[in-house]
């Protein structure tokens, strides 16, 4: 069992003493509150009787095999401790060993929640692409409101171009939902016509959510967008706030977009009575 000791306990108790100590220094809160990276640095490089007279900031460095590193972060999720940002620190600096067994707890269903997302968070800082397929199997039949799902989403996107072949290859395999969510990214990295082809679907079938498809084709640049954009933003169920969106697409893409009157239109008299 590992020992999960609570560091952000034992700083805040440490700016409690400092703040006490050094209280005339400051003019006031503000001053205060600014000064906390220098007492945390301070913190860090002081020796404490709790850690048998080491430092905060070099008690994990004493410990470098991936396992026991990893193991210790889902230990303090289990235990529900705060994650130390320098057990993290340690696992990045240990580095590519540690890849491996970030990826297997980000495999482990039974692992808390808490510990996967750090995992993921970890990995990215890492820049490791090691699990990139993993993160794109977990867009393919993802919910609405789907965690560690749009995490991953993220780390895909700094991934960039390195995830990009794979995000195109799982494209027409995912749900709506996670062809929404790849397309978020695709559209950043590449002008692949399929991603029009998806665009312009979803454009179509999932209507409350036009306003971030059309700004997908307008980055997407491609002219042959512009009539479906025309029709929705002629649809009288279109409301303002959709149709400025899909205004703007249109004239991304050298459209001239309609112009109509939307005077008892809710979301354009709450907008007016703002102005």
């Amino acid at each position: 069992m590992f020992e999960c000791i609570d560091f952000d306990s034992r700083f805040a108790d440490y700016t409690t003493a400092w703040m006490k100590k050094h209280l005339k220094e400051y003019r006031n809160y503000d001053a205060m509150e600014a000064d906390i990276p220098r007492v945390y640095l301070s913190f860090l490089n002081e020796p404490a009787p709790w850690l048998d007279g080491l430092t905060p900031g070099s008690f994990f460095s004493q410990y470098e095999d991936p396992k026991d590193l990893v193991d210790w972060l889902r230990a303090y999720c289990e235990q529900d401790v705060p994650v130390p940002e320098i057990l993290l620190e340690q696992i990045e600096s240990v580095g590519k060993p540690c890849e491996k067994r970030l990826l297997a707890l980000l495999q482990d269903e039974t692992a808390p929640m808490d510990a996967r997302t750090t995992a993921v968070g970890v990995l990215k800082d890492m820049d490791s692409v090691l699990p990139r397929n993993l993160y794109i199997t977990w867009q393919l039949n993802r919910g609405e409101d789907d965690e560690l799902a749009e995490i991953a989403l993220d780390a895909l996107d700094e991934m960039g171009q390195a995830a990009v072949p794979q995000m195109l290859e799982a494209l027409g395999r995912a749900n709506e939902a996670g062809q929404e969510a790849l397309l978020d990214v695709l559209v950043r990295h590449s002008r692949h016509k399929k991603l029009l082809e998806t665009a312009l679907r979803l454009f179509e079938t999932r209507p409350a959510r036009r306003a971030v498809f059309a700004g997908h084709l307008a980055r997407l640049g491609d002219e042959a967008a512009l009539p479906a954009l025309m029709k929705a933003a002629n649809d009288p169920a279109t409301g303002y706030a959709d149709f400025i969106e899909l205004r703007a697409a249109i004239e991304a893409l050298g459209g001239t977009p309609p112009d109509r009157d939307f005077s008892g239109d809710p979301q354009f008299e709450a907008l007016q009575k703002l102005q």
